[in-house]
């Protein structure tokens, strides 16, 4: 990863989500589900984010395993984060989850640890955008596994990003 893609806005930013406290003010905020179901970002890099969920009472399905929306928005969350955090400075950018596909090979329990590696993917999407002013689309994997280190889930985002003008 180039320094160019690691702006002091970027670096800013992630100092502020990397508070415990100021993410949790953010997330009752912005997320209020993510809040409610515990959502933790544990690392934010301009390469890679990892989000933690736990099985508990207010994320378990009937099946005494974490229910799927709950894997989903940490998915979400650890691509999310790369995104917001990649649109810092330089000028406004829309973005959007416009795809979002799963696979589930394992029952979802205790600590799952979701990371995601595609911020140069989304920096430069980004910067494609703003010189340009088109819409750019990036397919990000965020991947969770278990306190054991087996996979349990697999998602697939599509970001929509778009330079406002």
């Amino acid at each position: 990863m180039t320094a160019s893609t690691d702006t002091p806005q970027a670096a800013a930013f992630r100092r502020q989500v990397l508070n415990p406290l100021k993410l949790r003010l953010f997330m009752v905020r912005k997320l209020p589900m993510a809040w409610l179901a515990g959502l933790r970002l544990t690392q934010l890099t301009p390469e890679h984010a990892t989000v933690t969920v736990r099985f508990k009472h207010l994320t378990q399905n009937p099946f005494r395993s974490i229910y799927f929306a709950c894997l989903a928005m940490a998915a979400e969350l650890a691509s999310g984060m790369q995104a917001m955090m990649h649109v810092q400075g330089g000028g406004p950018v829309s973005m959007l989850v416009v795809k979002l596909e799963g696979d589930f090979t394992k029952k979802a329990v205790g600590l799952i640890t979701f990371t995601c590696p595609d911020g140069p993917r989304i920096a430069q999407a980004v910067a494609e955008s703003r010189a340009t002013g088109e819409g750019r689309t990036v397919e990000c994997t965020s991947t969770g596994v278990d306190e054991a280190g087996e996979v349990v889930a697999v998602f697939r985002l599509t970001w929509s990003f778009r330079a406002k003008r």
